[in-house]
C-alpha cells in the first residue's frame, strides 16, 4: 500500500533480460532498502531483488510488461519512487495499491497561470472511474482530477512543487503514463455491477 507521495526520483542505469523477466537497476537516494521490500516505481508495485548503497534491482514479468510502459524503458529513464506505507505514517495523498489500471496518452501540455495543465486520453474502462475533484495516481503521483473535459479524457492541474519533485515536469504530448483509479471507486463499481447481475437473475 502506498499514498502517491513520491519521496525520491530515481534513474534506470541498467536493463537486462533475466530469469525474473526484464530486470532494471535503478539509482536512487535510498540507503536502507531490504531485499523483498515492496517499492512503487512509476506507480507499479515491484519487489526489490537486490540492493546496495544508492541502488536497487527490480524485475518486471510478462504480466507487468503487458500492463505498463516498462517494456520500453531504457537506460537514463527517470522514475518516480515511493516506499511502502508503514503503520502510523501520515496519509498525505490517498490510498494507492501500486496496481496500474491502464496506460493513458498525453494529449496536451500547457501552462495556465501558475499551474501546468495536462490532458490525458484514457484507455477504455477507466473514464467511468474518474470523478471531478476526485483522486487519481498518474505515474505513481497522487493527484486531483481537475476536469473531465470530454468522454475518455482527464485533465490534471500540476502545481510547481509537484513539477519539481516528480518526473511529471518532463511530460510532453504523445507520452504514455501509468494510471491507477481511486480504490474506493473501483470497489463501488464492482458492487454496483454485482447488484445489477443479481437483479437480472
Amino acid at each position: 500500500m502506498f499514498t502517491g507521495l513520491v519521496d525520491d526520483v530515481g534513474q534506470v542505469t541498467h536493463v537486462a533480460v533475466s530469469t525474473v523477466g526484464r530486470e532494471l537497476r535503478i539509482e536512487c537516494g535510498y540507503r536502507d532498502l531490504a531485499v523483498g521490500e515492496s517499492i512503487a516505481v512509476n506507480g507499479a508495485c515491484l519487489t526489490v531483488l537486490a540492493q546496495g548503497d544508492g541502488w536497487f534491482n527490480v524485475g518486471a514479468i510478462e504480466t507487468t510488461l503487458g500492463r505498463t510502459t516498462m517494456g520500453s524503458w531504457e537506460v537514463g529513464r527517470r522514475v518516480n519512487l515511493e516506499r511502502a506505507l508503514k503503520v502510523g505514517d501520515r496519509l498525505g495523498g490517498h490510498f494507492v495499491q501500486g496496481h496500474v489500471d491502464g496506460v493513458a496518452t498525453v494529449d496536451d501540455v500547457r501552462q495556465q497561470g501558475d499551474a501546468r495543465l495536462v490532458d490525458l486520453a484514457l484507455p477504455p474502462g477507466l473514464a467511468e472511474l474518474m470523478v471531478q475533484h476526485g483522486s487519481v495516481a498518474v505515474d505513481g503521483v497522487s493527484l486531483t482530477v481537475n476536469e473531465l473535459p470530454a468522454p475518455g479524457a482527464l485533465q490534471l492541474s500540476l502545481i510547481e512543487y509537484t513539477l519539481r519533485h516528480t518526473t511529471l515536469a518532463d511530460l510532453a504530448s504523445g507520452d504514455r503514463v501509468h494510471v491507477e483509479a481511486d480504490m474506493l471507486g473501483k470497489y463501488v463499481q464492482r458492487l454496483l455491477k454485482e447488484s445489477t447481475w443479481s437483479s437480472e437473475r
